[in-house]
């Protein structure tokens, strides 16, 4: 994989017949406490951050995959205007990349959280893909999207996928239960490189890689979301494909490696 294209919130790539762009909707801060051992106890925090109020700053990012055929497939697409104001800056990134909201026609859920799904509409309220054709999600979170009410005039473009559905030419679902329900990552096979898309199976770059046994307050189910965190990572490490989180440091997308009991995650950029 290349790198092609270098702004402040936007990455681009080249990989075969596929052009991979990395976007930014902003960040998240978080309390750092959320991060929990396997028995449940709070995760030991570096000296840095062992002090009361101490925060995590998570990345939101974006995936926009453009085939040979100029489809734009966006996997996830940030937070709208439903959180915080340091999110909700997808469209302000495409526009420093020259992309128009307009190209996207597919826009692949990984699940239902806002800070996915909510971009659909800017904080303005305007629906941001002017084309959209399909919003692919996991059949098992397609309720779960149909009760957020701002986003019900959507519900006719849904189209529900399962594990290992084609979405197409080289791109694949992936079920990557635990986080949340329905939650599901993306494969890309280019031709020259594997990526995976894995949505929030990790949330602390920092900490999840050395130590994936790590889980997140907010994943639905602790036990499963760890033995996925667990195998995603041994098989990427084994397979030496690229991954790509939402919530890894930006742009998001690197190698790993095994590094003693855990592995080293190595940035794109």
């Amino acid at each position: 994989m290349i790198i092609t294209t270098r702004h402040a919130n936007a990455l681009g790539c080249v990989s075969g017949s596929w052009r991979i762009w990395s976007l930014s909707d902003g960040y998240a801060d978080m309390p750092a406490n959320l991060l929990k051992e396997p028995d449940g106890r709070v995760h030991a925090l570096p000296r840095s951050l062992d002090q009361a109020g101490a925060m995590l700053r998570l990345s939101v990012n974006c995936f926009l995959l453009i085939g040979p055929n100029a489809e734009g497939i966006l996997i996830d697409c940030g937070a709208g205007g439903s959180w915080d104001p340091t999110m909700g800056h997808l469209e302000a990134a495409m526009a420093e990349a020259g992309i128009d909201p307009a190209s996207v026609t597919t826009v692949a859920m990984t699940h239902t959280h806002s800070d996915h799904i909510n971009g659909l509409l800017t904080p303005d309220g305007r629906e941001l893909f002017t084309n959209l054709g399909r919003i692919v999600i996991a059949s098992d979170a397609v309720e779960q999207f149909r009760a957020e009410k701002p986003l019900q005039r959507f519900a006719k473009l849904l189209a529900p996928v399962s594990d290992g559905e084609r979405l197409a030419d080289g791109l694949v679902a992936v079920a990557m239960p635990g986080h949340a329900r329905g939650h599901m990552g993306y494969r890309l096979s280019t031709g020259e490189d594997d990526l995976l898309f894995c949505g929030d199976v990790i949330h602390v770059h920092a900490a999840q890689f050395a130590r994936p046994e790590l889980t997140w307050t907010y994943d639905d189910n602790q036990t499963i979301a760890r033995a996925t965190r667990i195998r995603l990572l041994r098989q990427a490490a084994d397979a030496h494909s690229w991954l790509a989180g939402a919530h890894m440091t930006w742009p998001g997308i690197g190698r790993i490696a095994a590094d003693g009991p855990g592995y080293a995650f190595v940035p794109v950029a």
